[in-house]
C-alpha cells in the first residue's frame, strides 16, 4: 500500500510536546538559532578571506535541518550534502568542531582535512556530506541494507536537494530501497533552485514527492520552514521504517536566502523574492519562536537569551578555530586511498 504526493497539515504543538517535551522544543529553537548565527558569521569570515575554498550556506533552511534530525535517536545514521553545516550543527551541537573543519584547523571532526563539504562524525552516526550532487543517495540505501542485514534497531536518513532528484542515482536508490523495504528516509530539501535553475523549469510533475508513487512508497510534501510540520512527518517516516515497513520520500519546501555559493550573483531571482521569504510568516526561526511564545513555552526574554547564547557560542568557535594549529603537512596522505 502506498500514497501518492500527500500534503501534511501543520501538526498541533501538543503532539511535539509529547514527543520532545518543553526542553526539547526549546533546544530545537536554540539549535536553529545557532545554525543561523554560525552561517552568518561564516559568511563574513569568507568575505574577509579567513576561510578557504567555496562556501554553501543553509540560511533559511534551519527548520528542515533541525526538525528532521530531531526525529532520529542515538544509533541512527544520516547523510548530508554540500550544504551541510546546519545538519552537522543540529546533530552534534559542536560549533567549535564544525568551524575548525571549515577553517582547515585541527580539532575539527576530520581534524581540518574535511573542509566545508566533507566533514563527518561517523561515531555519532553523521556519515558525512560530499560535493557530488545525489552522491549520498545510493550510499544511504547501502547503509539501509547493512542495517537490515545486521538486524539493527536503526534507520538511515539522507538529505538531498531538488537538483539531485533529477539524477539517475535518485531513482536507482529509491527503487532498490523500495524492493527490499529498507529503513531509509529520503528528505529532499526543495529550496526552489538547483544552482540557478528554478524547480518549475526542471520538473514536469506537481511535486517531487509524487515520484514516490513510481516505487510504491509513501511520498509527502510538507512545509520545510515549519519545524512542527517537518518533525511530525519525519518522525512518522522514522517510525514506519523502524517497524520494517520500508522507505519514505519527504519533500520539504524551503528556501535558501543566500546564493548557491558565495560566487553566485543571483541574477535568476529578484531581491523582492528573497525579502518575501525573510518575512515573519515565512522565516523558520521567527515562525517557530512565535509558536513557542503563543504556546506558553517561552517568552520574549527567553528568545533574546537564546539568541545571545547562540552568538556567544559562535564567537567562541571562531576564537578556538583561529587559535588551533593547521594539520601537519606530513599527514597529507593519511586519508587518501586508491
Amino acid at each position: 500500500m502506498f500514497m501518492q504526493n500527500v500534503s501534511v497539515e501543520m501538526q498541533p504543538l501538543h503532539l511535539a510536546l509529547e514527543a520532545l517535551g518543553p526542553d526539547g522544543l526549546k533546544d530545537s529553537l536554540a539549535s536553529m538559532m545557532l545554525i543561523r548565527a554560525f552561517e552568518e558569521q561564516v559568511d563574513q569570515l569568507y568575505l574577509a578571506g579567513r576561510t578557504r575554498g567555496t562556501l554553501h550556506l543553509s540560511i533559511g533552511q534551519e527548520a528542515t535541518n533541525v526538525g528532521a534530525l530531531r526525529a532520529l535517536k542515538s544509533g541512527d545514521r544520516f547523510f548530508s550534502h554540500h550544504r551541510g553545516h546546519g545538519h552537522a550543527l543540529a546533530w552534534t551541537d559542536s560549533p567549535q568542531r564544525v568551524m575548525a573543519d571549515i577553517m582547515g584547523k585541527t580539532g575539527g571532526f576530520c581534524d581540518g582535512f574535511g573542509g566545508t563539504m566533507h566533514m563527518a562524525d561517523v561515531k555519532s552516526g553523521f556519515l558525512g556530506g560530499n560535493g557530488i550532487v545525489a552522491g549520498s543517495l545510493p550510499m544511504s540505501t547501502g547503509v539501509g541494507l547493512a542495517i537490515r542485514l545486521r538486524a539493527e534497531d536503526a534507520v538511515c536518513l539522507v538529505f538531498f536537494g531538488d537538483g539531485a532528484a533529477n539524477e539517475g542515482a535518485f531513482h536507482e536508490a529509491l527503487n532498490m530501497a523500495s524492493l527490499s523495504q529498507l529503513p531509509v528516509i529520503y528528505v529532499c530539501e526543495n529550496n526552489s533552485y538547483a544552482m540557478s535553475t528554478p524547480v518549475n523549469s526542471a520538473f514536469n510533475v506537481e511535486s517531487i514527492a509524487s515520484r514516490a508513487a513510481a516505487y510504491g512508497i509513501p511520498g509527502f510534501t510538507i512545509d520545510g520552514n515549519d519545524f512542527l510540520d517537518v518533525f511530525h512527518c519525519v518522525h512518522s517516516a522514522v517510525r514506519r521504517a523502524r517497524n520494517g515497513d520500508g522507505p519514505t520520500l519527504v519533500e520539504a519546501l524551503t528556501y535558501r536566502i543566500k546564493g548557491h555559493s558565495r560566487s553566485d550573483r543571483q541574477a535568476y531571482r529578484s531581491r523582492d523574492e528573497v525579502r518575501r521569504w525573510q518575512e515573519p510568516d515565512r522565516d523558520p526561526i521567527l515562525r517557530f519562536a512565535s509558536t513557542l511564545i503563543h504556546g506558553g513555552i517561552l517568552d520574549e526574554g527567553d528568545i533574546a537569551a537564546l539568541k545571545a547564547t547562540a552568538n556567544s557560542r559562535v564567537d567562541d568557535a571562531v576564537a578556538c578555530a583561529e587559535a588551533a594549529p593547521k594539520p601537519d603537512p606530513s599527514r597529507l596522505m593519511d586519508h587518501v586511498y586508491a
